[in-house]
């Protein structure tokens, strides 16, 4: 499923225009990446729970030429599914 066809399911469901499920759509995703970038966790009962990582900074390898290379610290998005989820 993408967006489009999220944004329809989501009218079908209200019965409201697939604008107005559009702008609700995208509503929530701009509140949770709002919410992860500031790195507050943002917990969906029934769904899952998202939550900003940090990686920490390492050694890697050049694959090409085994060069030993630094990987930088980053900071990820992680999801964790509800129980609910898990047992499809």
């Amino acid at each position: 499923m993408n967006k489009g066809e999220l944004t329809k399911a989501v009218a079908t469901a209200c019965n409201i225009s697939q604008s107005d499920a559009g702008k609700a759509v995208d509503a929530v995703f701009e509140a949770i990446a709002t919410s992860v970038k500031s790195r507050e966790q943002v917990a969906i009962a029934g769904f899952g729970t998202f939550v900003a990582k940090t990686r920490n900074a390492r050694e890697g390898r050049n694959p090409a030429t085994k060069e030993v290379i630094k990987i930088p610290e980053k900071t990820a998005v992680a999801f964790k599914p509800a129980s609910v989820l898990k047992d499809i």
